[in-house]
């Protein structure tokens, strides 16, 4: 018994102590005088009615321990146990009950820590996205129930990247520990203050209505920011931009109240910055049915609407797929698809794209090994790359982490970037670009001769590909100005050892120009339109058994 647990306990059935081992004497500070005393007087009320549970329990199903999480009084604290309690009969015959202990007060300040980092920002202290997201649920839930609704401000710092950038992440990190406690002191005891990414903050006002309850709510909270801020010597000064949204009037769900809070807050932001704007149909230009289909991107995101559909890539003499070009779909629900014209720019604005393109590069890669497997020879991938996706941080870490989840090799993916993107920031591009051949990537400059036209890149980057634009490829062979464009390309490509891939091919005329002036490979209509998964492997199948059927007759 002494060896059994923590603290362990012999009981009469009327919950008495009969015996109690050494530790729990010693935990208790009862090193005599526990036998006799009732098990209930060692733990604290709010305790009582699930303890005499488990111990009714335990006398009424005998050979079936039952278990209770509780709290034993000690000296010092009141230490959480795990009590098992088991029923047995003496020598005499009479039933008694065994309470064994174990100390579980360190496994559940674990839990309640690992809980605390999982909803809380580890800087600030604050609710995390993850957390609010439950908040305005629990809002939204009260708000239909009662009939009252709610506010959602949405803050973004003004001149905080200047400090940042001047003074270094510490600095900054200390300035955001500072806002985020100034902005709480503001707030009610009821509303919730999350920060969401870097210098952005979200607030939940139950019951704030009324544009001017939340315009003084807003006032306070810009004057406390307006405040200079005294951190490692520096005197610093920032101000902050409030955009509000209300329940129901401005959005019935999450992701609509935090679009349309986020557009109020870039207005404040357009319109003189340190201001609270509140969400208007009236006063905003952008059309509502882009603040919309923002909305409706995120709640994409979360339902899987988005997919891939794949090109194919010839060989421009045998018309066999060498690959594939990833293209991304958004599938709309009752209203089929939406033109990528119309929700990448979108994404690419809201930052949507850094999650759509990581997750696109990870599907076509893995995509890519099955058509390999049912092709039964070696086939790339091409996938676009945005401005956004290149200039993040986190863009290296995305291609490691879909090479190595699919198992594909380096060199049979393919990376279309833009004459634009390079030319932008020519020295974090030729470093990533580095970074990039180092993995054995390859780089292909999509809608080559439309952008900058700088042949000086060419030069200074290591690029494999040049995608030549339909815009250059329509007209051929009857546009004598197409024709010279196309030949001066394909002359440059091929001193400069550079495969070409020509896009927008339609016809079998255009076919035969470029494979005779030795374009390396065809993308378009004529040798194949964007394919679901299924139906581009159906492509293959059907490829791989005219080879076998040709190679035998041979």
């Amino acid at each position: 018994m002494e060896a059994a647990g923590d603290a362990v306990f012999r009981l009469g059935t009327d919950g008495r102590i009969l015996f109690a081992s050494k530790r729990a004497r010693a935990l208790t500070g009862c090193e005599v005088g526990l036998e006799g005393r009732l098990m209930a007087e060692l733990i604290p009320r709010d305790n009582h009615p699930a303890v005499l549970a488990a111990l009714r329990e335990a006398l009424e199903s005998p050979g079936l321990p039952s278990r209770v999480n509780a709290r034993l009084n000690t000296p010092t604290v009141a230490l959480w146990m795990e009590l098992q309690v088991s029923a047995y009969r003496n020598e005499a015959g009479h039933a008694e009950l065994l309470v064994v202990g174990r100390d579980i007060s360190g496994q559940l300040a674990t839990e309640e820590r690992l809980r605390h980092m999982a909803t809380h920002d580890a800087l600030t202290g604050l609710p995390n996205r993850s957390l609010l997201s439950d908040r305005i649920r629990m809002s939204i839930s009260q708000a239909r129930r009662t009939g009252r609704g709610f506010a959602i401000l949405a803050l973004d710092l003004d001149g905080f990247k200047k400090v940042n950038d001047a003074l270094g992440h510490p600095v900054g990190d200390a300035l955001l520990r500072i806002a985020a406690s100034r902005l709480a002191e503001t707030l009610r005891h009821v509303d919730t203050l999350a920060r969401v990414g870097g210098d952005e903050f979200v607030a939940v006002l139950p019951g704030a209505v009324s544009e001017p309850e939340i315009q003084m709510i807003g006032r306070r909270m810009i004057s406390t920011m307006q405040l200079p801020f005294e951190i490692d010597g520096h005197t610093l000064y920032v101000g902050c931009s409030i955009g509000g949204a209300v329940f129901p009037e401005h959005g019935d769900s999450e992701v609509k109240l935090l679009a349309h809070a986020d557009a109020a807050m870039y207005r404040a932001k357009e319109t003189g910055k340190a201001r609270c704007v509140v969400y208007n149909h009236a006063r905003f230009t952008q059309p509502e049915h882009d603040v919309s289909m923002e909305a409706a991107m995120f709640q994409a995101v979360r339902d899987g609407e988005f997919l891939l559909h794949y090109q194919p890539i010839v060989d421009a003499r045998t018309r066999q797929i060498m690959g594939f070009e990833a293209l991304m779909r958004w599938n709309r629900p009752g209203q089929g698809m939406v033109s990528p014209a119309q929700f990448i720019p979108m994404a690419e604005s809201n930052g949507l794209i850094n999650l759509l393109g990581a997750w696109a590069m990870k599907a076509a890669c893995v995509q890519i090994k099955r058509f390999e497997e049912i092709a039964g020879r070696p086939l790339y991938v091409s996938v676009n790359v945005s401005p956004r996706q290149f200039r993040n941080d986190q863009f290296i870490d995305v291609v490691d982490e879909a090479l190595a989840l699919s198992g594909l090799d380096g060199e049979k993916l393919l990376l279309e970037i833009t004459e634009g993107i390079l030319m932008a920031d020519p020295e974090h591009a030729e470093s990533l670009l580095t970074a990039m051949t180092a993995r054995r990537l390859k780089i292909a400059i999509d809608d080559f001769g439309t952008g900058y036209s700088s042949l000086a890149y060419l030069k200074r980057f290591p690029i494999a590909t040049l995608k030549i634009d339909r815009a250059f490829i329509k007209d051929l062979p009857s546009s004598v100005k197409d024709v010279a464009i196309c030949n001066v390309m394909l002359s440059l490509a091929s001193h400069l050892n550079l495969n070409t891939v020509a896009e927008g091919v339609e016809k079998e005329e255009q076919m035969d120009f470029l494979a005779a002036h030795g374009c390396s490979m065809i993308q378009g209509f004529l040798t194949g339109r964007p394919l679901m998964p299924s139906d581009a492997a159906a492509l293959l199948k059907a490829q791989a058994a005219a080879e076998t059927a040709a190679h035998q007759i041979g």
